[in-house]
Parts: C-alpha cells; sequence; structure tokens
C-alpha cells in the first residue's frame, strides 16, 4: 500500500512502479490524507488497476498505513511512501524468495538513490543482517522491506500511530521482538528519493531524536549512552564500507 499526502509531483512514478511490475496476483491501496493538490486526480487515473483508494483525512502517514491495509488479504505485505519506487522485477523476486524460504519473515534489499527528477545519485549496499544492531539504530531501507502477514499479526497488525518519525523502526522492533527471521536479500529492491522537504530531512533533529531514545529505551531497558550508540553505529558502517568497496570493484554483483 502507498501512504500518500500532497504528492502530486511523485505520486504518479511511484504508483507506476508497482503497476508495472507485471505481477499477477497484485492487491494495490493508495491511502491518500485528503491531499491539496492534484494527487487525487492523479490518483484516480489508475484507479481500474488499484485494489482500493481513497482520499480522506488521517492523523498522520501511520494512521494512512492502517487505514490502507484494512481488509487487505495478501500473504506479502509492504508498504511504499508516495515519493519512493519500486525497482523492476522486486514484486517477483521477493514472492519466489519467501516460497524458497518459508522459515524467512522478512526481508529487505539494497538501495538505491534518486533526486527529484529520479535521477540515480547513489547506491546503498549493505552487509548481511545484523539484529543486535538493530537495538541501537535503524539500518533497514523501508522500500525495500517486505514481510509476511504472520510477522504482522505477531507485532500486533498495525501501526504505532503515536509515531511521526519512527514508525518504520518501531516495526521492526516488534518483528524482533515477536522473533521473526530477518534476511536482507541480494539484490537492490527500492529506490529512495533524495528531497530537500522530505519529513525525514524535517524532523531528524526534533522528534526523530526523541522517538529513537524512546524506541532504544524501550528494546534495551534503559536509554544508552551516546558513545555506545555511536560504537555500535561505527562498526555496522565498517562492514558496509567493506561490501560497498568489492560492489565498487565488481567483487560482488547484484
Amino acid at each position: 500500500m502507498t501512504p500518500s499526502f500532497d504528492q502530486a509531483e511523485y505520486v504518479e512514478a511511484t504508483i507506476a512502479s508497482v503497476l508495472d511490475q507485471g505481477y499477477p496476483r497484485l492487491e494495490y491501496v493508495v491511502q491518500d490524507g485528503g491531499s491539496r493538490d492534484s494527487s487525487p486526480d492523479i490518483i484516480r487515473r489508475h484507479a481500474a488497476r488499484l485494489t482500493r483508494w481513497e482520499s480522506r483525512k488521517d492523523n498522520g502517514q501511520a494512521h494512512a498505513i492502517n487505514l490502507g491495509f484494512v481488509g487487505t488479504t495478501g500473504e506479502i505485505m509492504a508498504y511504499l511512501n508516495s515519493d519512493d519506487l519500486l525497482l523492476p522485477g522486486s514484486l517477483a523476486y521477493v514472492a519466489s524468495y519467501f516460497a524458497a524460504h518459508p522459515e524467512v519473515d522478512v526481508v529487505y534489499g539494497h538501495r538505491v538513490l534518486i533526486d527529484q527528477q529520479g535521477q540515480e545519485i547513489g547506491r546503498w549496499v549493505l552487509p548481511a543482517h545484523d539484529d543486535d544492531a538493530l537495538a541501537y539504530f535503524d539500518f533497514v531501507p523501508q522500500e525495500t522491506m517486505f514481510w509476511r502477514r504472520r510477522a504482522w499479526e505477531a507485532a500486533g497488525g498495525s501501526m504505532d500511530e503515536s509515531f511521526q518519525f519512527a514508525l518504520d523502526w518501531d516495526l521492526i522492533l516488534r518483528f524482533r521482538a515477536a522473533g521473526m527471521r530477518f534476511v536482507r536479500l541480494p539484490r537492490f529492491l527500492g529506490a529512495f528519493r533524495v528531497t530537500e522537504t522530505q519529513k525525514t530531512t524535517r524532523s531528524l533533529a526534533s522528534v526523530g531524536q526523541r522517538e529513537s531514545q524512546q524506541l532504544r529505551a524501550r528494546v534495551l531497558g534503559r536509554l544508552p549512552t551516546r558513545r555506545e550508540v555511536q560504537q555500535h553505529f561505527d562498526d555496522y558502517v565498517r562492514r558496509h564500507m567493506v561490501v560497498d568497496k568489492l560492489y565498487l570493484l565488481g567483487l560482488l554483483r547484484y
């Protein structure tokens, strides 16, 4: 599903990146938060190929995601923000992986970075999944993450609407607490759009910091020191830099 609000500049590309996958059993919902721009008209143009869409005021992104997932039946779930993209073939690849690995509950992949015009400006090549590091910071590219419905239900079956910034990390940590198994897939699955006005940039210093500390305290049972968080972050980044270098040298191929 895609939550959207006042994203007329990008939402059509987001919708097309999902519908053009050609996946035969796609259930796709777009939940618009009562946009004041031309978003509803853009979404309406694709209505025949959507499972459901509506434009109504909501209480924020988490609420929109919850509204969008109501009544869905798919075994594999994901949400894609209205300025990001799925890369070609991602749905078929993820479905095939889940079919071949019934023991895995949550997957994510490498990320492509794009600018406001949709041009590639960088790539994230991630190391193997690190469950321990998740307690200190969120490294999962949200637009590349997919999970089984059993994981969603085990984690409570909804987004926590009290979070404005760290809602993704909160869900991931609830998956972790429920014993779900994560795998970082060896494939670029999604594209993250970098803009000057996006929520990630605007909220990091204030709301983001407060919510991140709240999650660390919940998982660890205490508030870690800044140095402790930095040590775990640095360790993960070192491994990230190794696989990124190997990728750039052509020794790793995705």
